[in-house]
């Protein structure tokens, strides 16, 4: 991926400079980038294509990420529009996609660059750009679009269908979100804690070997990881693309389904899986794709109310899902590689009416003690800090736990920083007030983190002897435990074997990166402040 993005930023350079100077734009030729022919059938097939292949890094809106070049708008015109369209083709067909380099063949290639040449305004028309596709002419320009083109443009259609209403369904209140019943699974990891455990036991080591299956439900076309509700023998699936499904859980059939609508501008594919749905009172939420928040009615899949968390056009999405605590329905934003001085955040958000509550930025900003960690670069350089992975809360303690993600771009250097700028909150959980987003405390498991570990997922709360501890493991497969009261570090497990640290101070939890032959760059990574204090005087968000 980085050599493809690489190439693809050095030619953007190369192109725009003598624009640049002279301040002159030329009349393209024939065989320009500007002037490229091509026909609407190849762009619309490149459209489904791109979303499978390239959407993930160069977003949907084709405006790229701190990892990926943008691919629509004035810089890739100014670096493009007067060179030969088959520079650009057989880029593309040299270092995409990674991984896979030269697998493209050449009508795909062209379809592809059709396609983002539609983006970028040039207009289609009856001539291809490649070779004509098997069962086509060369200026059929309606011919049939692939299914998955087809599955694209079905999701520019909101649509709910109630098959069969759930009469008798029983509202979830904050009692039952503590305290579940052993059937019912009714947030991500099924109780606060995270532990993702449950007491059933009608299933055993003696009977296992029994297990037949009892039904199949196909699930929507492209990326899907969820983690199913029930609630009374009634199972919410979310699937690709924010398609949610109300299941009989005993037989399969499909009580309602609700399919998000998503903008015409906006290319899907990419991340398109959501990880999880919330459940309150008589409502499902769903954080949707193009960073909207959504209340359904869990009887019938009707939207009951539809909230703008952020602009889609910045990147922003959602992948975790969202966990309600006291009314409040609380998610992480995703999306957050782009430059813009919004940087990613966590929001909580009214159940009745969807109106934003506060608002806590996962990245310290200027001005402030933890803001300097990341040197003197501005706010919106200041990239990263996603939640990948839904929190946890703890009634007693009355913190929100939640997991933050890597700086970005992933490599230190890149982002004009070293290993000693701990780039706050990245790699952290933090410690929030429910009430208002308030930063209670954060610990900081790898200060400027740079070779895309992070440490951002489950948050699991133990009770044990000692008191209330913290479980957290992350890509550096180390198990941090931490006091769930003030953040303060324990201990730590290292379950596989790592060579990234040479060490990790058992009083501290400090680490240090192995060494280099150039013993510049033997690097002890800092401890910076990790941990607010307490009661009233926490970190406003």
């Amino acid at each position: 991926m980085n050599r493809t993005m690489i190439a693809l930023s050095v030619l953007a350079i190369v192109g725009a400079g003598p624009r640049a100077v002279s301040g002159q734009v030329s009349p393209p030729t024939a065989d320009t980038v500007a002037a490229a022919r091509f026909t609407g059938a190849e762009a619309a097939r490149g459209e489904a294509e791109y979303q499978d292949r390239c959407a993930s890094c160069h977003l949907t809106s084709l405006l790229g990420s701190s990892d990926a070049p943008e691919l629509a708008g004035p810089n890739f015109l100014n670096a493009w529009r007067d060179r030969r369209v088959t520079e650009l083709t057989d880029l593309v067909r040299s270092t995409m996609p990674p991984g896979e380099e030269g697998s493209l063949d050449e009508a795909a290639t062209a379809r592809l660059v059709a396609f983002i040449l539609l983006r970028n305004g040039i207009a289609a028309g009856d001539t291809p750009l490649g070779p004509p596709t098997e069962g086509s002419t060369p200026a059929d320009s309606a011919a049939p679009l692939s299914l998955a083109a087809r599955i694209a443009a079905a999701r520019r259609t909101v649509i709910t269908r109630t098959y069969s209403a759930i009469e008798d369904f029983v509202p979830v209140d904050d009692d039952e979100l503590r305290t579940p019943s052993s059937a019912d699974w009714l947030m991500y990891r099924r109780t606060y804690d995270g532990q993702g455990y449950s007491p059933l036991g009608q299933i055993t080591t003696e009977n296992v070997d029994q297990l037949r299956l009892a039904w199949v439900w196909a699930m929507e076309p492209g990326t899907n990881q969820p983690n199913p509700l029930v609630r009374d023998g009634v199972m919410f699936l979310t699937g690709a693309a924010n398609v949610v499904h109300a299941l009989d859980a005993a037989t399969g059939d499909v009580l309602w389904q609700y399919r998000r609508a998503f903008p015409d501008s906006m290319v899907l594919g990419g991340f398109d899986q959501l990880r999880s749905l919330a459940v309150y009172r008589d409502r499902i939420f769903l954080p949707t794709k193009d960073a909207h928040m959504v209340a359904l009615d869990a009887a019938t899949g009707e939207v009951v109310w539809d909230t703008e968390i952020d602009d889609w056009r910045k990147g922003y999405t959602n992948v975790a899902g969202a966990l309600v605590v006291d009314g409040k329905v609380i998610n992480g934003i995703n999306g957050c590689g782009r430059f813009h001085p919004e940087t990613c955040f966590i929001t909580a958000h009214d159940w009745e009416t969807g109106e934003e509550l506060w608002r806590t930025h996962t990245v310290a900003q200027p001005g402030t003690p933890e803001g300097e960690t990341w040197g003197d670069l501005p706010v919106e350089l200041r990239g990263g800090g996603d939640s990948w992975i839904t929190g946890s809360y703890d009634p007693e303690t009355g913190l929100l736990y939640w997991p933050v993600a890597q700086a970005k771009p992933w490599v230190a250097v890149s982002r004009g920083l070293g290993t000693e700028d701990a780039a706050l909150y990245t790699n952290s959980t933090l410690a929030l007030d429910p009430e208002d987003g308030r930063i209670v405390w954060y610990h900081q498991y790898v200060p400027g983190e740079t070779l895309d570990l992070d440490e951002s997922f489950e948050q699991v709360i133990v009770d044990l002897p000692e008191g209330k501890v913290l479980f957290q493991i992350g890509k550096h497969g180390i198990l941090w435990k931490l006091d769930a009261e003030t953040g303060e570090f324990l201990a730590h497990k290292e379950t596989v074997f790592q060579d990234v640290f040479d060490s990790i101070d058992p009083e501290t939890g400090e680490v240090r990166y192995r060494q280099c032959r150039d013993r510049r760059h033997d690097l002890r990574v800092p401890r910076h402040r990790r941990r607010s204090q307490l009661a009233g005087d926490g970190i406003q968000p």
